[in-house]
């Protein structure tokens, strides 16, 4: 299994609020989350890095007790629901913090399995055999507006409500996670990131980007597109490819 991953505050915020984390166990599992803080000035960043912390401690003291499929299905959302407790208590104790959230996007691969695990509008992405496709669902309006057919694709790129989430870690005291399991082969690449990326970059451009560069040039080449893009908000991207063999870190 390989990793690769950039986060970059973009060229018009003061503050990068997105946070990442991942890991490799030592039976070759790979766990990894993006999150997207929003908040506030101060609350953003604390947000997504409480949860993303909080599922890096999670997930070094409990994935390798996993054995089956729900086990580590279990263990997502638990973790998930952890963080979100955890940044629920931290913006009742701290007036300034009121009201800060993050969004989170989940992934664990093991073996010919990848379970992905979700909350807000960062996406995961499946790229296999030269096609991507988007696995995640976001949780926003103008995901909503698209399923009821009030909008297009071409209007729901533009849309003035684009940035408008429905669910988020951290506001209420329990959240509902979306959780799937797909499988993957050798070669599969997952795509996790912010919306810095999947707001301003199409997806057939970050595709092109995904069959055009190694791997470990990746997340630079996809930071490079959100920034020529205009760099409006802050951008994320992590990568996991099922490859058994050396890679060499180009």
């Amino acid at each position: 299994m390989r990793i690769a991953a950039k986060t970059d505050i973009g060229h018009q915020r003061s503050e990068n609020q997105d946070s990442y984390r991942a890991g490799r166990q030592s039976d070759d599992t790979v766990w990894a989350a993006v999150c997207d803080g929003m908040g506030g000035a101060k609350g953003g960043k604390v947000a997504s890095t409480i949860a993303s912390a909080t599922l890096e401690e999670w997930f070094i003291e409990h994935i390798d007790d996993t054995r089956t499929a729900e086990d580590v299905r279990e263990c997502m959302v638990e973790g998930i629901r952890l963080a979100n407790s955890a940044i629920y208590a931290t913006s009742m104790d701290n007036a300034d913090l009121s009201g800060m959230g993050t969004t989170v996007v989940c992934v664990v691969v093991r073996g010919d399995e990848m379970q992905v695990a979700h909350v807000g509008d960062s996406r995961v992405y499946l790229l296999r055999d030269g096609v991507m496709r988007l696995l995640t669902r976001d949780h926003s309006i103008v995901q909503q507006l698209l399923e009821d057919g009030s909008i297009t694709e071409q209007e729901a790129f533009n849309h003035p409500k684009r940035n408008i989430i429905t669910r988020v870690l951290g506001v209420d005291d329990d959240v509902l996670v979306d959780w799937m399991r797909v499988p993957v082969r050798e070669g599969d690449i997952a795509l996790l990131c912010s919306d810095g990326l999947s707001t301003y970059v199409p997806d057939a451009e970050i595709e092109h980007v995904l069959n055009t560069t190694s791997f470990y040039e990746m997340p630079d080449a996809l930071i490079e597109k959100a920034l020529d893009a205009g760099g409006v908000d802050n951008v994320t991207v992590l990568l996991v490819k099922k490859q058994e063999t050396e890679e060499e870190n180009g």
